[in-house]
């Protein structure tokens, strides 16, 4: 009988337990969910991680972006504080393979024959002197400002092919240094001179930034500006060059092509400009004609002389003024 019951009691026991065990224990939907739960703060923690990662490299570029910048930024000013530009620096930027001492004594030469031509043409002591000062110091400043813009449009023309020129090569596995030495080799005057001078820069030992600072004091554009900005950024911070070149000659292209429509706008002001200027001449000349005595005061007598100076003067300040007022720098 005891034994019974202790049989009894023990299946009892089993059975209660198992009971609890059913009831109690974890299912297989609850072990999927808890295996689900940790996958995913897992899969959190690595993106976590990875996003830490990511955004400490975000923060890296733009510190080195800012930096680029702002030494950048800090070089075009000090060339900007350098307002006086020496005169070999604009014979330089002319593109005139003369030395100071030649370009002076070619002013004395040109005031010594505009002086000459005044008293051939038996022109008064004071204009004599007028035309000396004209031939020494306005017509060879005048000579080298006009060159030096023709050599500046020229390159600008011409510079957006050279880019061109870099982003193929880049895009077909060539360094830089050797795409610059192609455009220095084969691209039209004067492109090819400043990117020579470039490449024999960096050849005999500057690096890439001072390069492109002696390229800019040689052609201070803006477009040679922006081309050292896209490189020295690219240098500092890497990323794709061949594109933010392609998008720098984009760029450019639609500057020259927003200057073409402004001076197509501005040329009825232009020609108005010009007809006004030319109106006092015109008419002096007509009333010269009509009445040559009329007008012999103004040369002959002091008070004369002093209203045509004034007068010049007057319609020079006019002119600068309706230049200024026309040209719209892009």
């Amino acid at each position: 009988m005891d034994q019974n019951l202790l049989i009894v009691g023990g299946l009892g026991l089993v059975f209660f337990g198992a009971l609890a065990y059913i009831l109690l224990a974890p299912t297989n939907k609850d072990r999927a969910k808890k295996r689900l739960q940790t996958l995913d703060s897992t899969k959190r923690a690595r993106r976590a991680a990875g996003g830490s990662t990511a955004e400490a490299n975000s923060r890296d570029r733009r510190r080195k972006l800012t930096e680029a910048l702002a030494k950048i930024e800090n070089q075009n000013k000090e060339l900007k504080k350098k307002k006086r530009v020496s005169l070999s620096q604009r014979l330089e930027q002319a593109g005139l393979q003369i030395t100071p001492k030649q370009f002076y004594i070619g002013s004395v030469v040109a005031a010594v024959l505009f002086a000459f031509i005044g008293f051939v043409s038996g022109q008064k002591l004071w204009v004599t002197g007028l035309l000396f000062v004209v031939g020494g110091l306005g017509a060879p400043n005048w000579f080298v400002g006009f060159a030096k813009a023709r050599r500046q449009k020229k390159f600008a023309d011409e510079f957006s092919n050279a880019i061109d020129v870099i982003v193929r090569g880049v895009k077909s596995g060539l360094p830089v240094n050797e795409c610059l030495k192609i455009i220095a080799a084969e691209a039209p005057k004067p492109v090819c001179e400043e990117f020579y001078q470039l490449t024999e820069g960096i050849r005999i030992g500057l690096s890439l930034e001072q390069a492109l600072a002696r390229m800019y004091e040689r052609m201070p554009l803006q477009e040679v500006s922006f081309f050292g900005i896209v490189l020295m950024i690219q240098q500092k911070t890497g990323g794709n060059l061949a594109e933010a070149l392609s998008n720098l000659a984009n760029v450019l292209r639609g500057r020259k092509l927003m200057e073409g429509k402004i001076k197509a706008l501005s040329a009825e002001a232009k020609a108005s400009a010009m007809i006004i200027g030319a109106l006092p001449f015109l008419v002096m000349g007509a009333v010269k004609l009509s009445s040559p005595d009329y007008l012999q005061p103004l040369f002959t007598e002091k008070v004369g002389n002093l209203i045509l100076i004034g007068a010049g003067l007057w319609m020079g300040l006019g002119v600068f003024v309706m230049s200024k007022m026309i040209k719209i720098k892009v």
